[in-house]
């Protein structure tokens, strides 16, 4: 059978964004990147060099209290599939590759509570160790089989998140097609032949699943894709949504409290913040939180995830179903839009903008302001707002956390007033935050800090 449609646009499904990703800087030993056009900015340490006309150097994988190299991730798909709504059954599994893939909930996952009333959306999930993207669309048709309306999404499983964006423009295409061209999957069988991941051990996978990767890898100011699960401007467009209350993001980024963000549909934007969050809590020092966990990305969940989400100790995911918020166990802080809270006593405190946090607000637009001055001066040069904000918060966790470090190693362990203000933070409005801290991540140290509620 000859399927319509355009095949060229079909089959390319190694395209990216519209947007292309900007040429890799390179990093100066004296703490700056230097983009292609000469333009530089601040950077963290420590910071790695990749030798010139050299081979792209092995991934460094960022995660919390240690920074180590890895295999470049490979780029590989586990699972293609189409979920479509039914009138009389629901959301269901249409069609997969391979035929034996456990994909219980994805139909769900795929298609977010609410979406009959977009046109079009894109949804970053988790599904046991792999993440999923999935594009869906919905489309008026004249059938009272189908009331009026078809609704499908075609998505894809990886080891990781940080390859999926590639694949967006396909998964866009292929849900036009089977809109208009039910039942037709040669292009997605030729795309999973193409791009499918060997998974060793059979049926029993069990510990030789491929490598998860949980944390957005801040390295990646060293190659030229620069687009991760974003496209350009998500990060700027998450200062603007939030504002100053990053800051207070970024203080329960850091103990690594469950984070759940609700909205409505259209979901891939919430999706996008859910990675942002993420990037606010990264650590590259050497012997840092080796006994906390890890910040997960769960980007979005339903009521099918809450099982999964009652065992887990930190998180960050989102959601457009209302009644998470009436689950308080699920969660620490619940975000309402741009309403942020929590139920629990001992963190209200961190809900509060102090001095301190405002002034790392003015730096933190200060900079973004340098950067597209910059780029007005210098037309060849692309500057990259999405390292800078990474970038300013790793330095701002490393100086913390650096601090902590010198004192726990010092003969009276003693946390001065003088201290905190070195590491960026208000010494009485940022007390209760820098007690928690040190309880979360281990580190001892005697906080000497008088309490002005207290006599």
């Amino acid at each position: 059978m000859v399927e319509h449609g355009d095949a060229a646009p079909l089959l390319s499904w190694a395209e990216g964004p519209a947007v292309s990703p900007p040429q890799g800087p390179e990093l100066q030993a004296g703490g700056w990147v230097r983009g292609g056009g000469g333009g530089a900015r601040p950077a963290a340490e420590p910071s790695r060099r990749r030798e010139p006309g050299g081979p792209a150097p092995p991934e460094v994988l960022l995660q919390p209290g240690r920074l180590e190299l890895s295999d470049v991730e490979e780029d590989q798909v586990v699972a293609v599939f189409v979920v479509t709504f039914d009138p009389r059954s629901g959301n269901m599994v249409e069609w997969c590759l391979p035929q034996d893939i456990d994909l219980e909930g994805v139909e769900f996952k795929s298609m977010a509570s609410g979406s009959h009333k977009i046109q079009s959306d894109f949804i970053y999930f988790r599904k046991g160790p792999f993440f999923g993207l999935a594009c869906f669309a919905n489309m008026p048709v004249e059938s009272e089989l189908e009331r009026g309306a078809r609704m499908k999404s075609v998505g894809i499983l990886s080891p990781s998140y940080t390859l999926l964006y590639r694949y967006m423009h396909f998964l866009e295409n292929q849900v036009r097609h089977q809109l208009e061209t039910p039942g037709h999957y040669s292009h997605l069988a030729a795309f999973y032949e193409d791009k499918k991941g060997v998974l060793h051990g059979g049926p029993g996978r069990g510990s030789s699943l491929p490598p998860v990767y949980w944390l957005p890898s801040i390295h990646r100011y060293m190659y030229p894709e620069m687009k991760i699960t974003h496209p350009a401007g998500c990060m700027s467009q998450f200062i603007k949504f939030f504002g100053e209350q990053i800051l207070i993001l970024w203080k329960f980024a850091l103990l690594r409290k469950r984070i759940l963000i609700f909205s409505p549909p259209p979901v891939g934007v919430v999706c996008y913040r859910v990675y942002c969050c993420c990037c606010l809590a990264n650590v590259s020092l050497p012997g840092i939180g080796g006994t906390i966990p890890e910040s997960k990305p769960f980007f979005y969940v339903n009521v099918a995830d809450i099982e999964s989400l009652e065992v887990e100790v930190s998180y960050v995911a989102c959601t457009t179903e209302k009644i998470f918020e009436e689950k308080r166990e699920l969660y620490d802080v619940y975000v309402d839009n741009q309403n942020v809270k929590t139920h629990h006593d001992h963190l209200q405190p961190l809900l509060k903008i102090n001095s301190a946090d405002r002034e790392k607000y003015r730096r933190l637009n200060e900079q973004r302001q340098m950067l597209l001055y910059s780029q007005e001066l210098e037309e060849d040069y692309n500057p990259c707002e999405e390292d800078l904000f990474v970038l300013f918060f790793l330095e701002q966790n490393n100086r913390i956390f650096q601090t902590l470090l010198e004192v726990s190693a010092s003969q009276d362990k003693t946390l001065t007033a003088e201290h905190a203000r070195g590491m960026g933070l208000d010494p009485q409005g940022d007390r209760s935050f820098l007690m928690d801290l040190l309880e979360a991540y281990g580190i001892d140290v005697m906080l000497v800090i008088d309490n002005p509620c207290c006599p």
